[in-house]
């Protein structure tokens, strides 16, 4: 039975400031490179190793992988980085600390932003501090300006579809490591949940998911590895 482990990245350096991310490249912080050494331990404890590993191209989740990987001895793994797995878009939120953001605009508001289904946050301005629209590793992409759970559930399922299902269907362990809410993408579809319960799941950093598949590649009950 092949095997999926999702990992969310370790905290970030604007998780501990409480802002929001989305797109924006900020690196890991001490706590959240500890997080990342600790999952690959326990993924190495428990035997679960993979075969093939994906990731975003947003550095938070590449060296979540990375000093996993280095963990479990296996640096050599073979990597596919892929901006279908980035993070939601925060639009215009991006940069805000969070608290604040809910002082100008209100909770209902911010909460709307955050966590309806298929509402997006107002988009960002191009040209923006934050806007990662010239950045080279998105050359020839068509940047979004905002993102709802909606829209970001529209990328991943593709690619999920057409490059990760494949080599788990040959037999492949895969490990993703990627975000919030591309992982929560691919938790509603493949725990087949309701657009409303999918908003309030919470995926914590550091902490491996697992799925395994049947003969027919039906996945099983996820469950995190710490509780295996």
């Amino acid at each position: 039975m092949p095997k999926l482990i999702l990992v969310r990245h370790g905290q970030s350096q604007w998780n501990l400031e409480n802002r929001f991310t989305g797109w924006w490249d900020v690196d890991l912080t001490e706590k959240g490179v500890g997080e990342a050494k600790a999952a690959g331990r326990l993924l190495k404890e428990k035997g679960v190793v993979p075969d093939l590993c994906f990731t975003s191209v947003q550095t938070r989740a590449i060296k979540t992988l990375n000093l996993a990987l280095e963990e479990m001895g296996r640096l050599w793994m073979p990597i596919v980085k892929n901006w279908h797995l980035n993070e939601r878009h925060y639009g215009g939120l991006t940069g805000l600390n969070k608290q604040e953001t809910r002082e100008k605009h209100g909770d209902e508001q911010v909460q709307i932003w955050r966590r309806s289904f298929d509402t997006p946050p107002p988009p960002m301005e191009p040209g923006a501090e934050y806007d990662p629209g010239a950045d080279p590793r998105y050359e020839g992409i068509d940047v979004p300006y905002t993102e709802s759970l909606k829209l970001t559930i529209e990328r991943v399922l593709p690619y999920w579809d057409r490059n990760i299902l494949p080599p788990l269907a040959s037999g492949l362990n895969v490990i993703i490591s990627a975000h919030g809410n591309s992982l929560r993408a691919l938790v509603k579809h493949l725990s087949n949940i309701s657009d409303e319960d999918i908003t309030g799941l919470e995926i914590p950093t550091g902490q491996p998911i697992i799925y395994d598949f049947d003969d027919n590649m039906v996945p099983g009950e996820r469950y995190y590895l710490k509780d295996s």
